[in-house]
């Protein structure tokens, strides 16, 4: 009884595999990363329910993705509905997937997460990056000039509020990642520096006096990343910068010297610099990179500590 109720909760989401596919890891993204920024979105999930996950966030960011860009977009096309009436992202292309025996992805239907039209500049790719964790994953844009990852996060927030979106079943938390670089002190100050210069200077962001400002660091899977570091380099920037404290200082440091007029608060922030390390598989070992973002008020808590919010409340938001 129990296993028949399980599968009839998870219905419309196990049976989403005809409507809308993941693509395969993108084994060039550890390189691409570390040559240079990107943008994107690291997801928590449910654990061991990751694919299901990422076709649940593919799902959603293609809705978001549209409502963001223009409406007169005539080089867009819609594709299909799947068996629930929903709608398949415009612009998708029309493949499907099949698992291999090792658990992989193999092309064949409804390519709804990567490469639509290349001669289209409105069109999108997505990446989904290979992650030595469970319970994450990590869509990257490959191009340099991408959509605005806080908008969609706040369009995403807008539509559950509104209804217009449907709680996610396996999806806990967005994060939406403005930038990345590698964990040295000068990236990463340089990083944080020109996030905080854009932020406070958008007009849509009204700031006080002094501006009020928390950073939050999240290392899943440090230890993992930390016993892989060579011996000889554990004195190394890298190393020091897996440290909170160190991290924390970096960071605020970088924000003063971008506005001088700063305090801490740890309790209601106008402006939270979150910083998150991505256990990317295939990295060189001594190789760390990190997401960072600048993000408002809105989209962040402070409790128990300082995070994204949860794309919905209860149980499931503790999980991630």
């Amino acid at each position: 009884m129990t296993e028949e109720k399980e599968e009839e909760e998870l219905k419309p989401w196990e049976q989403h595999s005809r409507v809308i596919s993941i693509p395969r890891f993108d084994y060039n993204s550890p390189s691409s990363l570390l040559q240079r920024s990107h943008s994107g979105f690291l997801l928590t999930c449910t654990i061991k329910r990751e694919k299901s996950a990422t076709k649940e966030a593919i799902s959603i960011l293609h809705k978001c993705l549209e409502s963001s860009n223009t409406a007169g977009d005539s080089k867009r096309r819609k594709v299909c509905t799947d068996d629930t009436g929903g709608e398949c992202a415009d612009g998708a292309e029309i493949n499907s997937i099949e698992e291999d025996s090792a658990g992989g992805l193999q092309k064949n239907e409804c390519h709804s997460s990567v490469k639509t039209d290349t001669n289209t500049e409105t069109d999108f790719d997505m990446s989904l990056v290979k992650l030595t964790r469970n319970g994450l994953l990590l869509l990257t844009f490959p191009r340099e000039h991408s959509p605005n990852t806080i908008n969609i996060v706040s369009n995403i927030f807008q539509s559950l509020g509104s209804g217009s979106l449907k709680s996610p079943v396996w999806c806990h938390r967005i994060f939406p990642i403005q930038a990345t670089c590698v964990l040295k002190e000068k990236e990463l100050q340089a990083t944080v520096s020109k996030l905080v210069l854009q932020f406070v200077n958008d007009e849509q962001n009204k700031l006080s006096r002094p501006v009020k400002f928390a950073v939050g660091y999240n290392r899943r899977g440090f230890e993992e990343k930390q016993n892989k570091i060579p011996k000889d380099t554990k004195d190394s920037d890298v190393s020091a910068l897996l440290d909170r404290n160190k991290c924390f200082t970096i960071v605020a440091a970088a924000v003063k010297e971008v506005v001088s007029d700063s305090a801490v608060d740890l309790k209601s922030p106008e402006l939270s610099v979150l910083v998150e390390l991505l256990p990317i598989s295939g990295l060189p070992s001594e190789s760390l990179v990190v997401g960072v973002s600048v993000l408002p008020q809105k989209l962040v808590t402070t409790k128990p500590r300082l995070s994204i919010r949860a794309l919905v409340s209860g149980t499931n938001a503790k999980n991630g």
